[in-house]
């Protein structure tokens, strides 16, 4: 059995994800944070700990198509991100839950009609959130 160690590095990406519980992130953002609270650490111990919190649940992975990098968001209560689309501003990050019936309408529909199995989790739609749609 492996054990979990709570290291200064560990701690300060869950301080990082606890303060951007509403924004996506990549590696090379929690390394800037950590370089300005001066905290030495190198990429690849971020990459390990952020695998370790996505197999643990803790943290979500996402690919999109505009980015090659990895991005990451706390779960939080989310834990079980399987069941719905996830949905990104193009401006500020955040990301939303779609978490209502309708996606199971969605899924039936693309199904029946088109022959396809949605796989919800990991799926990010890019767009404008209603804060920035408003600001534009």
């Amino acid at each position: 059995m492996q054990k979990n160690y709570n290291t200064k590095c560990k701690t300060a990406i869950m301080e990082y994800l606890q303060g951007n519980k509403e924004h996506s992130f990549c590696a090379a953002d929690i390394y800037s944070y950590m370089k300005k609270n001066d905290i030495l650490v190198n990429l690849a111990t971020i990459y390990r700990n952020l695998d370790k919190l996505t197999d643990s649940g803790t943290v979500l992975k996402y690919k999109t198509a505009e980015n090659e990098s990895s991005l990451y968001q706390y779960a939080g209560h989310r834990a079980n991100c399987l069941g719905h689309i996830h949905m990104q501003c193009r401006d500020c990050g955040k990301i939303l839950h779609l978490e209502c019936d309708f996606m199971s309408e969605i899924t039936e529909h693309m199904l029946e009609h088109h022959g396809f199995e949605l796989e919800c989790a990991g799926s990010v739609l890019i767009g404008l959130c209603n804060e920035c749609r408003l600001n534009d």
